[in-house]
């Protein structure tokens, strides 16, 4: 399929998407707050400056986008058909910088939470997730 914009249109389109304060990252934070966690928020001094942070049991969360980051087996994550091979080796490059990032945090004795946007759809969803994972790290630390 052929892209129906302009070069330069679809440029300004991709130019305007946010990186912070998204949605899906906003529903993260409004339900920790909910639950009680104090938290920060794009902590430039963490590896890939993770979009919340919850010190108090060292929980960095990244709320990634679908496509921005490669999410396998989801649709949100089909390339475009047009200039493949950029967009490819765009979010691969992407895919790689994350992991490196994610390791270094647990090395630095961080634990590391990915929410994907396609999982943060609902608040149903995205509670049961969140307390599901939270429910199971503090368990492992009370041990």
């Amino acid at each position: 399929m052929v892209d129906v914009f302009t070069k330069a249109k679809r440029s300004q389109i991709m130019s305007r998407i946010k990186g912070k304060s998204t949605t899906p990252e906003l529903r993260v934070v409004h339900l920790l707050k909910e639950m009680g966690f104090q938290l920060q928020r794009h902590q430039k001094k963490l590896p890939g400056s993770p979009d919340v942070v919850l010190p108090g049991i060292r929980l960095a969360i990244f709320v990634n986008g679908c496509f921005w980051h490669g999410h396998k087996r989801c649709t949100r994550a089909k390339l475009p058909s047009t200039n493949t091979l950029f967009w490819k080796l765009k979010i691969l490059k992407n895919m790689r910088r994350d992991a490196v990032q994610r390791q270094e945090l647990r090395k630095m004795g961080w634990h590391v939470l990915t929410l994907w946007t396609c999982k943060t759809l609902t608040r149903t969803t995205l509670n049961s997730r969140l307390r599901r994972y939270l429910h199971a790290k503090h368990t492992k630390t009370k041990k």
